[in-house]
């Protein structure tokens, strides 16, 4: 007998909710149970339907999914979190682990690593998706817990906290800052001062020059607007 694993979806995109449910509708084992459009919805459902697992987007409205992940682990509930996300770098991953994440796929992975990350998180396992390695998981794992860990690496995005690399994100998709204010439920002088802030810690004095640096860092996967 397959043993069913239940999912809740979090995504503020419809039509991603609609595409992750007919790809998981088709395999027998897994059973959609809940559909979230906001961080707030997420978490309620999760209290109320106690699913195995939680599919949660990076960048939520109100709550992001790092917010998400942190409030289940102060809750001690037994789902396990997916983040589906479209970063790739270390610190973003470092970030989705210390809240408490079991699950790291990027979003241009494909079906089956989905899938497969689905199953086994649900069974207790971390998973992170290629080209990420099982010795990586252990050091991502042991520096989430504040061990040593021998993997060094030099990434200025480590200087961000996890709400300006949040604001970043949005600042990449052409987002004002009074846009990034109602996404993230925060005033925007709070908007204002978190972006000035990450531009000096990153060295940029302008968006041109933040547009550059996010290129170089593989924070584009597509060209953005510069104005």
């Amino acid at each position: 007998m397959i043993n069913e694993i239940t999912i809740i979806l979090a995504d503020d995109h419809p039509i991603v909710r609609q595409g992750l449910r007919t790809l998981f509708d088709a395999e027998a084992n897994l059973s959609v149970v809940g559909e979230a459009s906001d961080g707030q919805e997420a978490i309620s459902l999760v209290e109320e339907l106690d699913p195995d697992v939680l599919v949660l987007d990076w960048m939520m409205p109100g709550y992001s999914g790092l917010e998400v992940a942190r409030e289940l682990g102060k809750k001690s509930l037994r789902t396990k979190v997916i983040m589906l996300t479209m970063h790739t770098s270390e610190v973003y991953v470092m970030d989705a682990l210390r809240a408490g994440a079991y699950g790291y796929v990027p979003k241009d992975s494909s079906e089956e690593i989905l899938i497969q990350a689905i199953n086994e998180v649900a069974s207790g396992e971390l998973y992170l998706a290629p080209p990420l390695t099982k010795r990586a998981i252990e050091v991502y794992a042991e520096r989430a817990r504040g061990q040593k860990a021998e993997f060094s690496i030099d990434d200025p995005l480590q200087a961000l906290s996890p709400r300006e690399r949040e604001i970043l994100n949005l600042i990449l998709e052409s987002q004002t800052n009074n846009d990034i204010a109602d996404r993230l439920s925060i005033s925007p002088r709070t908007v204002h001062s978190h972006r000035a802030n990450l531009m000096r810690k990153l060295g940029v004095e302008n968006k041109t020059e933040l547009l550059n640096f996010a290129m170089n860092a593989g924070l584009l996967p597509n060209k953005v607007d510069e104005n």
